[in-house]
């Protein structure tokens, strides 16, 4: 297990971090480029060798609910290889998939447009939301039920 000491000279090695320190003698580590609002990459590194580093939801670490994983019995190449691997994470743009987009219309010709965006199904009519659905049978139901049918 590395100490306080040899964990801090290893991540202020990384150029990209800045160090703030923070209560009870911990320290964090900031990337102030971060694409995202998250900047900490290292946070509340303790004297005792305890610490965190922010992984999100990186499937090779096995992180908690606010994307930490605990780095208190790490070696050098472990401590450089999650703190490169959070860097990254931090600025690269994440991958969108393109929403579905359907049109939907009924016996008068009214058109509604069916589109998934950010884990919800929304129904337009023209600019306007009519209504937001946390998944698209329960959207598609709805417009069968107010007699659309998609087009």
């Amino acid at each position: 297990m590395l100490t306080f000491e040899e964990k801090l000279a290893i991540i202020e090695t990384f150029d990209e971090l800045t160090k703030k320190e923070v209560s009870l003698n911990r320290v964090n580590f900031h990337f102030e480029d971060s694409l995202y609002e998250k900047t900490v990459v290292v946070h509340h590194l303790h004297p005792n060798g305890n610490g965190f580093v922010y992984t999100g939801n990186l499937p090779q670490y096995d992180s908690n609910q606010k994307g930490l994983v605990n780095i208190m019995d790490f070696n050098e190449e472990e401590l450089r290889a999650i703190i490169s691997a959070s860097i990254s994470y931090l600025s690269e743009e994440e991958e969108v998939e393109p929403g579905v987009e359907q049109t939907w219309k009924d016996a008068e010709g009214h058109t509604l447009l069916l589109v998934e965006e950010d884990d919800r199904w929304n129904i337009y009519a023209g600019d306007n939301l009519e209504d937001s659905f946390g998944g698209y049978d329960e959207a598609a139901l709805y417009l069968r039920e107010e007699g659309f049918r998609q087009r």
